[in-house]
């Protein structure tokens, strides 16, 4: 059904790196899901109005929220999809963020409104009308909703989409909901004891931590969140892997949006290289990674001593001691100037950000007095910065 949806909806589906092809996706997922839901809405009301369940009610909001969800996140990706202008040069791709942080807040304040209803329905419980046929229909809006939360995953997959992997999350703890309100009609049933308003309780109590995960989900990309490892690996890969790059470091990357990103990098060349063919290259990874990774990459070049080999071989024995102190940290942009009497070791330092300064010093003072253990005349020079990659 999902590979019919999209060879009939989505024009040129293969090429799901282009903004409108990725806008096409959003679109079919969300028209999906309205229809889906607002057909679930109308059932479970009706049944949870003639059994006067406050449980099955519960869910058929929840239904409804995450029909308007729908409506928000159409609106979301159609805006997102808008190309970038003179007010906003890097597009409008967080825009889809803003719209899916709006429906996390309506998934809370559904959630907390029938818990209310739920702690009603303890404190004074009202009979219920046990009806085989609305057990029946309520396994069939599981099946439905099993049905759309993979129908996004499988989506989400193939355009690499947070939003959808959340509605997935979702749809998953809607068929848990759904099936512990089933539980409940079918206890009362067997056992004619009514556990409506604590089973309505715990819909609610699920209803609202998916809303608070989805919120705290997408407000990471948009306050600024750190490199995924394996993107960091990517992007270093691609940039090392033409000659005469020697290495590369400090590598940022800002989000924009799905398939919106603006990264920097420094990239190690031999100092003696020649300036003009070096910045050739540099150019050519540049539009190399544009077409390739999608990325906006400004690349720095950091020269390097790679014939001197006492300088080199000093390098290694720093990299080494800084190892042995403490395996997280590295260092790197190492230079050696000489003196008769001083010999000084400029580098950088790069720690992890849960280090306090009392532990950086001790790294740096440390790491100082084990490489004046080999030469009384080195003086370092360190530079602490952080590295931007997820742990």
């Amino acid at each position: 059904m999902t590979d019919f949806l999209v060879r009939h909806f989505i024009r040129d589906y293969a090429s799901t790196q282009k903004t409108e092809v990725r806008t096409a996706y959003g679109v079919l997922a969300s028209i999906v899901g309205i229809i889906c839901n607002c057909f679930l809405f109308l059932v479970k009301f009706l049944i949870g109005f003639f059994l006067n369940s406050i449980s099955v009610t519960a869910d058929a909001f929840n239904n409804l929220s995450d029909a308007a969800s729908s409506v928000i996140s159409f609106v979301g990706v159609k805006m997102a999809g808008k190309p970038a202008d003179q007010e906003h040069p890097f597009g409008h791709g967080r825009i889809e963020y803003i719209a899916a942080l709006i429906v996390s807040f309506l998934v809370l304040e559904v959630g907390f409104s029938f818990l209310k209803d739920s702690l009603r329905k303890i404190r004074t419980p009202e009979e219920l009308n046990f009806k085989l046929i609305a057990v029946v229909i309520l396994l069939l809006s599981i099946g439905v909703k099993l049905w759309l939360g993979i129908f996004n995953r499988q989506l989400g997959k193939r355009i690499d989409s947070k939003v959808m992997m959340a509605v997935f999350t979702d749809s998953m703890g809607d068929v848990i909901t759904t099936g512990a309100t089933v539980l409940s009609l079918v206890f009362y049933g067997i056992s004619g004891i009514n556990i409506d308003g604590i089973v309505g309780a715990g819909v609610a109590l699920v209803v609202m931590w998916a809303g608070f995960g989805s919120a705290r989900d997408t407000l990471e990309p948009l306050i600024g969140e750190a490199i995924d490892p394996q993107t960091c690996l990517e992007v270093k890969q691609f940039v090392e892997s033409y000659p005469g790059i020697k290495g590369t470091h400090d590598l940022i990357i800002h989000n924009y949006g799905p398939n919106r990103s603006m990264a920097s990098i420094h990239a190690e060349v031999p100092n003696d290289a020649d300036i003009e063919k070096a910045h050739e290259l540099i150019d050519r990874i540049e539009r190399d990674a544009a077409k390739q990774l999608n990325l906006f990459l400004v690349i720095h070049m950091d020269p390097i001593e790679v014939k001197d080999e006492q300088v080199v071989a000093l390098r290694n024995q720093v990299q080494k001691r800084m190892e042995e102190i403490d395996e997280n940290c590295s260092i790197h942009d190492f230079r050696m100037v000489k003196g008769k009497e001083q010999i000084n070791l400029i580098f950088d330092l790069v720690v992890p950000f849960g280090y306090e300064e009392k532990r950086k010093k001790e790294i740096q003072q440390t790491l100082a007095e084990s490489l004046r253990e080999i030469d009384p005349r080195y003086c370092c020079v360190i530079t602490v910065e952080h590295d931007f990659t997820a742990r």
